[in-house]
């Protein structure tokens, strides 16, 4: 969750190639809403599909750096990605 601080607004300013703003302009009709709600959308979007990609990196990581030890490729004192991995689970 945010806090109350953290959900204020604050103005920024952008911009956009004409191409996109025609397109959200069509969509702002379409769907009745304005701008800033389309490109709030789709920055909450593309941030939780970065944080997604970040995290499955993670997950694979751990899997070969687990296939490794499992293989005796690596050894257990030197496990560091999992533990990253674990933190950062519990800690985000």
């Amino acid at each position: 969750m945010h806090s109350l601080s953290q959900l204020e607004k604050q103005q920024v300013g952008l911009r956009l190639h004409s191409y996109l703003v025609d397109e959200i302009d069509e969509l702002t009709q379409q769907f009745s809403v304005n701008r800033t709600d389309i490109i709030v959308e789709a920055i909450k979007s593309y941030i939780s599909e970065q944080k997604e990609n970040m995290l499955y990196q993670g997950v694979e990581s751990a899997f070969v750096e687990l296939r490794q030890i499992k293989e005796g490729k690596k050894a257990l004192n030197n496990l560091n990605t999992l533990d990253t991995l674990i933190d950062e689970l519990e800690y985000s």
